[in-house]
């Protein structure tokens, strides 16, 4: 029995918890990440917390290489757009007058913990809940390939936004401003910034990939910022949006997502184990989600009036629907100094898991919410609309091409050669847009998965849809919308894996492409036309005919 005890048993259990509960999450069709969290409130009710695995470490490292790749994708004159400055500047004084105020109210009742608090110590705890979760937003739209639309974008720039609020309270609350030295820290970043343009050029594919992003993130990005007292993941985040211009910065970033999904593993375990709640703990939790309704109505009603359409802040407003990890660092400074009891580190631990229980199916589903009550969420828009979200030409396009990555851009060579301008393509990603006009294609800003998107085009001439997206869930989205807009021409789509196949073919699309198979008969094809070999009938051309390779002379 002693063995039960032991910090390798405790290790084990820890793991094996996470990765059961996170599987039968999955299972059932909801992330991954709520089933850590259970994990980790199991683990502390079970009093098994004397694991020697570093949890907190592990859960840093997630978040620095979450921030810094979140950089690496992130446009950064999208940050000066009114509405991620001005929506995050309004939406925090909105919820910290909001939550204070029904925290202080709720302490003249007398109940327990509430009633101690005074109006400074409520306006704390208002400030600490009026942020919303960087990691269960991205991790979100991440999965639903939604990190570069509109709604994706303006839901990550509010996060940065907070993030800065945050840096300026952790200055404050040390009672100590930063190094004089961090005066000249963005001379360092730009003379530093092309000796790693060029690390990153001559790097190769292999493993020094992404060691080169934990190098760049942690050893120059945190560290430099933590030796002049800044905050130090802000540091792995600017450093991202300074190479995020770099062609290989896609690369890059998907080499860290495996590393970056296993950290942050630990981040959502160890929430469980902050504390063991009583039933007042988690009543007072669960008071706080009514409170989170009102937080997600702001942003819904603060980005329809900078004229973003119902649907674009619907759904940034359900991405941001939560309360933030920041609550509890803003708990534990206020437990060291003396402002806050302890009870509220697992109060707020307990509202930050409930708020993302609550936000995972409601994400999940974000657009049939959307669809069931598009008519009365469109009254709320302006009758002038943002820049971005105007109405669509599709000129003489006859078939429209979803998805421009390195697969997508080959299809549209291919049918642009053989049907000139028929054929149009459409990407979320407006930087993406950009470089493929560059290249002389006809491509165009949409969402495949936007339910207005579809009645803001006129189908009628368009005779096949073709979807090359990399997120499958993605493409399931679409062939829905596709359907609901009442288009009944064939439309193809992409897989990567066989069980994918099946579900893409069972949700309408009449052929479905594996790109794994289908790159290796291309390839066979191509070998074939070059050498006359390996063809269906060997030696279509005469042996005469195929190039014959000399070595060179010396």
């Amino acid at each position: 029995m002693e063995f039960l005890h032991s910090a390798t048993f405790i290790n084990s259990a820890w793991i094996g918890s996470a990765f059961l509960f996170g599987f039968g999450f999955k299972r059932l069709n909801l992330p991954p990440m709520l089933g850590f969290l259970i994990s980790g409130f199991l683990m502390n009710f079970l009093g098994l917390t004397g694991g020697t695995l570093a949890l907190d470490t592990i859960a840093d490292l997630g978040i620095i290489l979450l921030l810094f790749t979140i950089g690496l994708k992130l446009d950064l004159k999208g940050l000066t757009k009114p509405e991620i400055w001005g929506g995050a500047t309004v939406h925090a004084l909105l919820t910290i007058f909001l939550i204070t105020g029904v925290i202080f109210a709720a302490g003249t009742l007398g109940i327990a913990w509430l009633a101690d608090l005074d109006l400074a110590r409520a306006a704390l705890l208002g400030f600490a809940l009026s942020f919303s979760s960087t990691v269960f937003a991205v991790k979100f739209l991440e999965e639903k390939g939604e990190l570069n639309a509109l709604h994706g974008r303006a839901a990550i720039g509010i996060l940065i936004m907070q993030d800065l609020m945050a840096v300026f309270f952790l200055t404050i609350s040390k009672g100590e401003f930063p190094s004089p030295w961090a005066l000249a820290l963005p001379l360092f970043l730009l003379a530093i910034r092309p000796l790693l343009m060029y690390i990153i050029d001559h790097i190769g594919h292999g493993e020094l990939l992404p060691l080169s992003g934990f190098f760049i993130a942690l050893t120059v990005g945190t560290t430099s910022f933590s030796l002049v007292g800044l905050k130090p993941d802000l540091g792995a985040l600017l450093l991202g949006m300074l190479l995020g211009s770099h062609s290989r910065s896609t690369e890059l970033s998907a080499s860290l997502y495996s590393f970056k999904d296993l950290f942050l593993v630990g981040f959502f375990f160890q929430i469980g184990l902050t504390g063991m709640p009583g039933i007042a703990h988690v009543l007072i939790a669960l008071g706080l989600l009514p409170v989170l309704a009102v937080k997600s109505l702001f942003y819904f009603f603060i980005l329809t009036r900078f004229r973003l359409r119902a649907r674009t802040s619907l759904l940034a407003a359900f991405s941001l629907a939560n309360y933030s990890e920041f609550g509890l660092l803003v708990a534990a400074i206020g437990l060291k100094k003396g402002w806050l009891g302890p009870e509220w580190v697992i109060i707020i631990a307990l509202a930050l898991t409930f708020s993302f229980l609550a936000a995972a199916p409601l994400n999940s589903k974000a657009n049939a919410v959307y669809e069931r009550y598009a008519a009365p969420l469109r009254r709320f828009e302006t009758k002038t609309r943002h820049a971005g979200d105007v109405e669509i030409n599709l000129g003489p396009a006859e078939i429209l091409l979803f998805g421009m990555g390195a697969f997508g851009s080959m299809a549209y060579d291919i049918i642009r050669e053989r049907q000139g301008d028929k054929i149009l393509a459409v990407d979320y990603n407006k930087k993406k847009v950009e470089e493929q006009k560059g290249f002389g294609r006809r491509v165009i800003w949409g969402d495949a998965t936007d339910y207005d998107f579809w009645r803001k085009i006129n189908p009628g001439k368009i005779k096949l849809i073709m979807l090359a997206m990399n997120k499958h869930q993605a493409s399931l989205l679409a062939l829905k919308e596709i359907r609901s807009a009442g288009f009944q021409g064939p439309v193809t789509a992409t897989s990567r894996f066989e069980d994918e196949k099946i579900e893409l073919l069972e949700a309408g699309a009449i052929a479905a492409y594996n790109i794994y198979a289908e790159a290796g008969a291309g390839y066979a094809d191509h070998v074939c036309q070059s050498t006359g070999l390996v063809c269906k009938t060997e030696f279509v051309v005469s042996a005469a005919e195929i190039p014959v390779m000399t070595k060179p002379s010396g």
